[in-house]
C-alpha cells in the first residue's frame, strides 16, 4: 500500500474518513468491553514533541499500546533535532527505526519536509496552521451524538487558528457549513487555512450572528501557544467573543458546546456553558483516542474486517 500521511483534514477523501469514523466506533466499542484488539501488535510509534501537550501525547501514546504496539516520546529539546540536525536527514533515520511518526511542532513546512523523508505515515500532531486529529475527534463526537453533520452548521467563536482552519477544511470534505466570527484583524486568511473553495464557510461581524441555528458552538483559547506575548492585547481584542448562555440560547435547541481543551473559564467560555447540558467537551477529549486509533490502524493497514 502506498504510504499515506496525514497532514491536513484534507489529506483523507471524504470514503476514507467515513471509514475511519466507522471503524472509530468498532474500536470504542470494544474498548468499553474490555476486549483486547491487536492489530498493531510489534509496530512501533515515534511521536515527536515540539510543543507541549497532555491529550495529544496520552492519547497516541495510550492509543498505541492499546492496539498493541509501542509508542516512543522523543522531545527536541532532548534530541539531535533540537541541536540542528537537518528536519530531512531525522525523517530518514527515524523512519528507518519505526513504522509510524506524529509529530507535534510549529511551522506545517517542517512536518511536510520531514513526510517527503519519510518512508512510514506521518501524523499531523498539531501546527502552527491546522490541528486534523482535534476536528477528526470532533465530528466523530457530532456523528455519536446526532448523527451526519453533512448539512449542518459549525459556529466558530473567537481566533482564526489551526483549530478553526481546520474546521473549514473538513466542511469542505465531509459538506457542512461553518460561520466564522473573529475580532477585527483576526479574520480567517483561505490561503493559510488551505482552502480550495469559499462555499461552506461566512465570516460574521456579529459573533451572536454566527451561533444563531448552529449545531455545534465551538472556541479555543483567545492566545494559542506561540503568541503569549500577545496575551494582554488578545483579552481586549476578544472580551466581547466569549461563548456565554445568551449565545447558546440563539444556536439551535440541541446544539452542542465544544472546545479542543485546555479551556479558560471566564474568558473564551463561561463556567455555566462548559459545564452546563449542551458541553461535550469530555466526550470530545475520550475520542481523541479512539479516533486516533482507528486513524492509525488504518495508515498502516488500510481498510480491515472485523
Amino acid at each position: 500500500m502506498a504510504i499515506k500521511h496525514f497532514l491536513q483534514f484534507k489529506d483523507l477523501s471524504r470514503a476514507e474518513l467515513e471509514y475511519v469514523f466507522e471503524r472509530t466506533r468498532w474500536i470504542k466499542d470494544k474498548f468499553k468491553r474490555y476486549e483486547t484488539h491487536h492489530p498493531l501488535f510489534d509496530r512501533t510509534l515515534v511521536m515527536i514533541f515540539e510543543k507541549a501537550s497532555t491529550r495529544t501525547r496520552l492519547s497516541f501514546e495510550a492509543g498505541m499500546q492499546q492496539l498493541g504496539g509501542a509508542a516512543i516520546y522523543l522531545n527536541t529539546r532532548d534530541s539531535q533535532l533540537g541541536r540542528g540536525e537537518p528536519v530531512e536527514d531525522a525523517a530518514q533515520v527515524i523512519s528507518r527505526m519505526s513504522d509510524l511518526v506524529m509529530i507535534r511542532t510549529f511551522e506545517q513546512d517542517i512536518i511536510e519536509r520531514f513526510a517527503a523523508n519519510s518512508r512510514v505515515p506521518v501524523i499531523n500532531g498539531l501546527t502552527n496552521e491546522y490541528h486534523p486529529c482535534q476536528i477528526l475527534a470532533d465530528i466523530y463526537t457530532f456523528i455519536e451524538h446526532r448523527g451526519p453533520i453533512q448539512g449542518r452548521t459549525v459556529a466558530w467563536i473567537g481566533d482564526s487558528n489551526n483549530v478553526c482552519n481546520t474546521w473549514l477544511q473538513a466542511a469542505e470534505v465531509l459538506d457542512f457549513n461553518v460561520h466564522v466570527s473573529t475580532p477585527p484583524g483576526y479574520e480567517v486568511e483561505p490561503e493559510r487555512a488551505g482552502l480550495y473553495g469559499t462555499d461552506h464557510f461566512e465570516q460574521f461581524a456579529d459573533p451572536m450572528d454566527a451561533a444563531r441555528g448552529a449545531d455545534i458552538v465551538t472556541t479555543d483559547v483567545w492566545t494559542s501557544m506561540g503568541f503569549e506575548a500577545e496575551n494582554e492585547e488578545r483579552r481586549r481584542d476578544f472580551a466581547d467573543w466569549q461563548v456565554d448562555a445568551d449565545m447558546l440560547k440563539v444556536a439551535a435547541k440541541d446544539a452542542l458546546f465544544m472546545h479542543c481543551l485546555p479551556a479558560h473559564r471566564g474568558e473564551e467560555v463561561t463556567t455555566g456553558v462548559i459545564d452546563g447540558a449542551h458541553s461535550v467537551v469530555w466526550d470530545e477529549a475520550e475520542n481523541r483516542l479512539h479516533t486516533q486509533k482507528a486513524l492509525m490502524e488504518f495508515l498502516l493497514l488500510g481498510r480491515v474486517g472485523n
